[in-house]
């Protein structure tokens, strides 16, 4: 019988791939210091990190604010390896758990997942033997329990599973707004986990901040009810509500995001009948809203050989609603400022693969181009 997992009983996991910053672009140590803090003291244990986040310093403060300040057995860890992002080879690739293990001194590691799996990226976590080496890595004590983290169709989610039955858990993109989102399919492969018994962690449950800042239709769905709560805490509920969830993971990028995450999960209330009414209303003003559904993982930008802030541009866009044009241009030249512009794409399709959403992002450059670069 494989060992269980450590009880997890705020559900929420502290997930560390949107750090506060200081002005300078370095992570805001202090801040995630007292942000840690304040998770463990609420009940909170487990973290969430991967490799690839914030070029490795996201594992870095991990360290200064937990590991360096706390037991090991007061909380849990989880980190990833990718095969694709900054690995070239198997070689590369495996180095980046003994990377990881030194930037962390976690000295192994709760929860190892393969990172990102998805059509144009899963053949390459074969190419580099990477399933047998997670395995190993557990025979050997240096993670407890082994899983992945998926971004794509059913079909491949199956097709993974059959190939690797022995899966501990699959963490999933699961929140309102992609619930029934063919190009996500969050409810068949939660489905698809919960028919094989496989736990659930979950991501983007307030899709990169979307469903925390929401549209002014979804805002308007909510206000009506006269909750006296935040839009997120609507999102995170909707999550931890489901069965077979283990953890809901939560980017949190500042104090008043952890607090306001806390106050939601210390006494979690599933959403009940009316409350799920609205989240259906909610859903269906974002279906029909414009907006690109990017959630700002800057995956996208890793590799692009003109330097496009490609998620920055992004949001320049959906927010141009009801701004005056030459407010949206000036926002444009900030944000492209010293870096590549929309027109500078050389379609070169990187981003594309890339990208955990799916998202046609040449074709969404060209667009952003034409409004942006009149």
């Amino acid at each position: 019988m494989p060992e269980p997992f450590r009880p997890n009983p705020l559900r929420l996991a502290f997930g560390l791939m949107r750090l506060p910053k200081n002005a300078d672009g370095s992570i805001d140590i202090p801040q995630v210091c007292e942000m840690a803090d304040r998770f463990i003291a609420a009940g909170g244990t487990y973290f969430d990190t991967a490799y690839v986040y914030d070029g490795g310093d996201s594992e870095k403060a991990f360290k200064a604010a937990v590991a360096d300040r706390y037991p090991r057995d007061t909380y849990t860890l989880a980190t990833k390896i990718h095969a694709t992002i900054g690995a070239t080879d198997e070689q590369s690739a495996k180095q980046e758990f003994r990377t990881s293990l030194e930037r962390t001194g976690a000295g192994f590691f709760d929860y190892y997942l393969l990172h990102a799996l998805q059509v144009s990226t899963h053949q390459k976590y074969d190419d580099y033997r990477l399933w047998d080496f997670v395995k190993d890595l557990k025979e050997k004590g240096l993670v407890r329990h082994w899983g992945f983290s998926f971004h794509a169709d059913p079909a491949l989610l199956e097709r993974l599973l059959d190939a690797h039955p022995d899966t501990e858990f699959v963490q999933l993109q699961i929140n309102y707004a992609d619930w029934e989102n063919p190009g996500v399919a969050s409810r068949r492969n939660w489905e698809i986990c919960r028919e094989r018994g496989i736990p659930v962690m979950i991501m983007e449950p307030v899709k990169g901040g979307i469903l925390a800042d929401p549209i002014p239709e979804v805002r308007a769905v909510f206000d009506a009810y006269g909750a006296d709560v935040s839009y997120a805490s609507w999102a995170l509920r909707f999550a931890a509500g489901l069965e077979g969830v283990h953890a809901v993971l939560s980017g949190m990028s500042n104090l008043a995001q952890m607090d306001d995450n806390l106050k939601t999960m210390k006494d979690f209330r599933p959403l009940d009948e009316k409350e799920m009414e609205l989240i259906s209303l909610a859903r269906k003003a974002l279906d029909e809203d414009k907006s690109i559904p990017c959630t700002a993982c800057h995956y996208c930008t890793k590799g692009c050989p003109m330097n496009i802030p490609i998620p920055e541009i992004f949001n320049v866009i959906n927010r141009r609603k009801g701004s005056p044009e030459f407010r949206t241009i000036r926002e444009y030249s900030i944000v492209t400022a010293g870096r590549g512009l929309a027109s500078d794409c050389v379609s070169c399709g990187r981003c594309e693969r890339a990208c955990p959403q799916g998202l046609p992002v040449i074709t969404l450059l060209r667009k952003c181009k034409a409004e942006l670069e009149k």
